[in-house]
């Protein structure tokens, strides 16, 4: 069994590198590169891999790194002085979306109240992972259509929470306001044991491990953490990738970040390619080719709506018209946590 999931890494890993480097040549990022390669591999292509969810369980931890090494580069005092962009441009993003999906959901393909919700729920959510990958690797995380990208992410990565609640109120199964309202209670608690940790507690047993002098109890501590974290959030009912991400926050606010970020960088671009492997993986050739039209037209929909309504969000948290086009583009598409939320949907 051992052997078995070692050869599909070794293909997995082999194909990609061999798919990359040859859209690498013809100047494709290596997001694409990644996203083909899971077509072909996965049981809608040549069925190289049939168990995806042993990828997907690697690529979760893809996530996970990527959103902590972003945590470590946005300190409390940077997270602050992106306030305007989560709780405006992000509220203000989620609310024009949700409510141009539900409007053209119930008017035009005419669902009932309910299903509209809902697709207004999934069609919000841009890719996380994909947009600060992608920011990453031109280096304009830090530029202001970045910081504006990053900022109304963060706030669509703490909407999973309630869409998630709502579900099963929308599919008549019961829940309500008392438990979202206890849900965002635990929300507020985390942070609460996160902005203690990150002033007192952190800072204080990293500078006791440093002492050490030992790197490898130095990553092993910083990798602590980043799990640690991402489980607590996890069990409370909040999403992983928040969890790394403060998590993050909270190491940025000792004098150890950036040795931790050189530390992590080797983990995070490992398994950050196993996630968008996953994600290819999950595409349907034959239900592509079967409905090519509709996706088309749905897909194209889509990236003009968001890009839409993320150019307009940002203008309105006082960004320029240039940074605000780019902040559009940059949202246009659906994220991961769709997925997640479509499955819970579906069930």
């Amino acid at each position: 069994m051992e052997l078995d999931f070692l050869k599909s890494l070794f293909i997995i890993f082999g194909l990609s590198a061999f798919v990359v480097f040859i859209l690498g040549r013809l100047r494709v990022s290596s997001i694409v590169g990644f996203l083909v390669a899971g077509a072909i591999l996965g049981p809608h292509g040549f069925s190289f891999i049939e168990d995806v969810h042993k990828v997907e369980l690697l690529a979760e931890i893809g996530v996970i790194l990527l959103m902590f090494t972003i945590g470590l580069e946005f300190s409390m005092k940077n997270l602050m002085m992106l306030r305007s962009q989560v709780l405006g441009g992000g509220l203000l993003q989620v609310i024009l979306t949700t409510g141009a999906v539900i409007l053209l959901s119930f008017f035009i393909l005419k669902q009932g109240l309910n299903e509209a919700v809902f697709d207004g729920f999934l069609v919000a959510l841009s890719s996380t992972a994909i947009v600060i990958k992608l920011l990453m690797d031109r280096a304009e995380i830090n530029a202001p259509h970045g910081r504006a990208s990053v900022g109304i992410l963060i706030f669509q990565d703490l909407c999973v929470v309630p869409f998630m609640l709502f579900v099963p109120v929308l599919a008549g199964d019961g829940g309500g306001i008392k438990e979202i309202t206890f849900t965002m209670f635990k929300a507020a608690i985390v942070v609460g044991i996160v902005l203690f940790a990150a002033r007192w507690a952190v800072p204080h047993m990293l500078h006791e491990v440093v002492r050490t002098r030992s790197r490898e109890l130095f990553v092993i501590t910083i990798i602590l953490l980043c799990i640690g974290t991402a489980f607590l959030t996890s069990k409370l009912g909040l999403s992983l990738a928040l969890g790394a991400f403060l998590a993050g926050i909270v190491i940025s606010e000792s004098e150890y970040a950036s040795q931790a970020i050189s530390d992590i960088l080797p983990f995070k671009e490992s398994f950050m390619g196993l996630f968008f492997i996953s994600v290819g993986m999950l595409m349907n050739t034959g239900f592509f080719v079967d409905n090519i039209f509709t996706i088309i037209m749905v897909v194209v929909g889509i990236l003009i709506l968001k890009s839409i309504t993320g150019m307009i969000s940002a203008a309105a948290a006082g960004q320029s018209m240039r940074v605000s086009v780019q902040t559009g583009f940059y949202l246009s598409q659906i994220g991961e946590f769709s997925f997640v939320l479509a499955l819970a949907g579906k069930e």
